[in-house]
């Protein structure tokens, strides 16, 4: 299948990047909200990001205009009805997910993928909900997607074989190294990751020593370029939080238990960075 436009449903902070990355490589994007204000913020950010490029002279003005009119915001659903590839990215909550795969599975045209951009839940159960389960897979993509090189490709036990080989092929179109992974809470990445930065967080609330030492610590005795702390803040304590919970529900193993100071954190709305404050204070 050829593909030649790509929806992605949201504009956060993952939808807007992977919505960059689509347009950078070539291809007619569509992007939504659900909301106007949501739509002006994320599209502020994907604009913006072409103007520092530009400001920093890595980008032509002429590139930057060509980019811009290869976006095509929409507040409707209905508007992705001639997409091959439609990449959910809302929030991480399985219920908008099962929500949104129907809507979707009844609009976009019978050949198209519906993939998802999940960190943790599962593609197999937001396949399950629609008439064409053997198009659907995960596309994890990781933060900031414009920048970071690797994708993870979750293939369900519905995903063709055809799908996932397409799926692969439009990841190095993005310019992204794709793994495979079979659809397990965490995937790869957080499935090793996530048990790190809790014990980070457990250091932390037992007193054993200060956030600044733990990051100076894991970057000059592990060679990290970031801190677990540095790195909380930058993922979200709630995306964090999310994938924690969604790996405790499958395997019930107390080492991906979150712990009572990052529930705190996130009930108090210290997000990190997009909220101005994490472990770190940004504002």
């Amino acid at each position: 299948m050829e593909i030649r436009k790509v929806g992605v449903v949201g504009c956060g902070l993952m939808g807007s990047g992977i919505a960059q990355t689509s347009v950078q490589a070539g291809y007619e994007t569509m992007v939504s909200e659900v909301n106007q204000p949501l739509l002006d913020k994320g599209l502020a950010r994907l604009f913006g990001a072409w103007d520092a490029l530009v400001s920093k002279g890595k980008l032509t003005a002429g590139q930057m205009e060509e980019y811009r009119s290869k976006v095509h915001p929409t507040l409707r659903l209905e508007d992705f009805a001639d997409c091959e590839v439609v990449i959910e990215a809302v929030i991480e909550n399985m219920e908008e997910k099962l929500r949104l795969f129907p809507a979707l599975d009844g609009i976009v045209k019978p050949e198209g993928l519906l993939l998802t951009n999940t960190s943790s839940l599962s593609p197999t159960q937001m396949g399950a909900v629609t008439r064409r389960p053997e198009k659907v897979c995960g596309l994890h993509f990781f933060n900031p997607v414009p920048v970071m090189k690797l994708a993870e490709i979750v293939k369900t036990i519905s995903s063709s074989e055809e799908t996932i080989a397409t799926v692969q092929q439009f990841a190095l179109s993005l310019g992204k190294t794709p793994v495979l992974a079979k659809d397990t809470a965490g995937f790869i990445v957080n499935l090793l990751l996530i048990p790190y930065l809790l014990s980070a967080i457990r250091m932390l609330e037992n007193g054993m020593a200060s956030r600044e030492d733990i990051d100076t610590g894991m970057k000059l005795g592990c060679g990290y370029p970031m801190g677990p702390f540095t790195l909380l803040d930058y993922v979200g304590l709630d995306t964090t939080l999310w994938a924690a919970e969604a790996i405790y529900e499958e395997y019930k193993d107390p080492f991906y238990a979150p712990p009572p100071l990052l529930r705190r954190m996130v009930q108090s709305g210290r997000y990190g960075r997009k909220s101005g404050k994490g472990f770190y204070d940004y504002q």
